[in-house]
C-alpha cells in the first residue's frame, strides 16, 4: 500500500490549495517543497471571482477578504485621454493581495488540517510509477527520501523540473514580451487599475494594500535598469510623476505563454503553471491554477482508493480553459504593444467601443474571468 493517497510536488499557492482541498476530504496528502522557506517574491496580486470561490472551498476565503484591497474598477487611457472605464460588480469582485500573503494563509490552513503534510527543503528529482503506485526519490536535509503515493501531482511551476521526463510536451502560444515592475508608496492612491496603452508601450498600475501601488512598464530590462529609468519612462509616456525610493530597483520579467499538450500520464498529473503558462498581463494565471485545483480535487477524491484516476475529463477541461485565457492575455498584450500612429488610432477606437454602454458589462466580465 502506498505511503500516501496523493503526493504534491510544489508548495506554491496552487499546490497548497489542492493539498487543503484533499485533506478536507480525508485523503492522506504530502506536499514536497524544495525551498526551505516560503517564497517571498511579490508576483501575482489579483484574485478574481473563480479564484475566490476556490479559496472559499479551501477554507481561507474569509481571511483573504479581510486582508485584501477591493478593486473598484479600471480605466484604459491612451495619449493622456481616457478611452474606457468599467466598474466591477459586487458579484464579480477583484481583490488585491500579494501572492506571499495568500500563500501564507494557505500554509496556515494546511498546517491546521495536518501538521505533517508539508515537507520543506525536499527536492523531488525522480518519479517512477508502476501498476500500483508512484515512487518518488527526493533530496532533503536528512538525506535521500523514498516516498510512495497512489497519485503524484506535479505543481512545481513554469520551469518544472519533472515535466520533461513525463513526455507531456510544452508548446509556445501567442503572447510574449518583456516588462519591468516596481511597487511605490502612494498613500492617496485610488482603488482603481489604470492601463495606459501608449504608442511607446504599455504602462499599467494597480493599488496595493498598505498605501502602495504597483507599476508595470513594457520594455527591455536594459532600458529600465534603475528606478530613475523607470520613473522617467512612465513620465514620458503618461505625464504622470511617481516617486520611487532611491534604493528601489525595477524587477524585470518576461511575459510568455506555453501549454502542455497533455496533462497526465498514468498516475502522474500536471497542475497550475506546470501545465500552462498564462501571461501575467491580465492577471489570471494563479486564479486559473486554483480553479484547476478544484477540478482535480473532485476527480481524485472521487477515485476508489488505490485505483488509477480517470483524468481525461480534467485534461480536456483544463486545456480548454487555458486556451481561452491565453487568447485573452495575448489580446491584452497586443493592446499595449509599441505601435505606429495608424495602429494606435485603430486600437483606441476598439477600446472605446469595448467601454461603451452596450458592451461595458460584457467587457467587465471578460476582465474578471467570466467563462473560464
Amino acid at each position: 500500500m502506498p505511503d500516501h493517497d496523493v503526493l504534491i510536488v510544489g508548495a506554491g499557492p496552487v499546490g497548497l490549495l489542492l493539498g487543503c482541498l484533499l485533506l478536507q476530504r480525508g485523503l492522506r496528502v504530502v506536499v514536497c517543497e524544495r525551498r526551505a522557506d516560503a517564497d517571498q517574491r511579490t508576483r501575482a496580486i489579483g484574485i478574481h471571482r473563480p479564484g475566490l470561490d476556490a479559496l472559499d472551498a479551501a477554507g481561507v476565503g474569509h481571511e483573504v477578504r479581510a486582508e485584501a484591497l477591493r478593486l473598484e474598477g479600471g480605466e484604459v487611457r491612451s495619449r493622456r485621454r481616457t478611452l474606457a472605464s468599467v466598474d466591477f460588480a459586487s458579484d464579480r469582485p477583484v481583490l488585491i493581495l500579494p501572492q506571499p500573503r495568500s500563500g501564507a494563509l494557505l500554509r496556515d490552513r494546511m498546517h491546521s488540517l495536518s501538521e505533517e503534510a508539508l515537507i520543506t527543503g525536499c527536492a523531488v528529482r525522480l518519479v517512477r510509477q508502476d501498476a500500483d503506485a508512484v515512487h518518488v526519490t527526493a533530496d532533503s536535509a536528512v538525506g535521500t527520501r523514498m516516498i510512495s503515493a497512489a497519485v503524484v501531482v506535479v505543481a512545481d511551476g513554469v520551469r518544472s523540473r519533472l515535466r520533461e521526463g513525463l513526455d507531456t510536451g510544452w508548446r509556445r502560444r501567442a503572447g510574449r514580451a518583456a516588462y519591468s515592475m516596481l511597487d511605490v508608496e502612494e498613500p492617496t492612491s485610488e482603488n482603481r487599475a489604470v492601463l495606459h496603452c501608449e504608442p511607446e508601450g504599455l504602462v499599467e498600475s494597480f493599488p496595493l494594500p498598505g498605501g502602495r501601488r504597483r507599476w508595470v512598464v513594457r520594455g527591455s530590462a536594459d532600458a529600465l535598469r534603475t528606478a530613475d529609468d523607470f520613473r522617467a519612462t512612465i513620465e514620458r509616456r503618461t505625464g504622470i510623476g511617481i516617486e520611487p525610493a532611491a534604493t528601489d530597483a525595477p524587477t524585470p520579467f518576461l511575459a510568455a505563454q506555453h501549454a502542455a499538450t497533455r496533462l497526465h500520464q498514468g498516475r502522474v498529473v500536471l497542475l497550475g503553471d506546470a501545465a500552462h503558462e498564462i501571461s501575467p498581463i491580465g492577471g489570471q494565471g494563479m486564479n486559473l491554477g486554483w480553479v484547476d485545483a478544484v477540478r482535480l480535487a473532485e476527480r481524485l477524491s472521487g477515485t476508489r482508493p488505490g485505483a488509477v484516476p480517470d483524468l481525461g475529463p480534467y485534461d480536456r477541461r483544463v486545456r480548454r480553459s487555458a486556451s481561452r485565457a491565453q487568447r485573452r492575455s495575448a489580446f491584452y498584450m497586443a493592446m499595449g504593444a509599441p505601435a505606429p500612429a495608424p495602429v494606435v488610432r485603430g486600437r483606441e477606437m476598439l477600446m472605446r467601443t469595448l467601454g461603451s454602454a452596450p458592451l461595458r458589462g460584457w467587457t467587465a466580465g471578460l476582465l474578471t474571468m467570466r467563462g473560464l
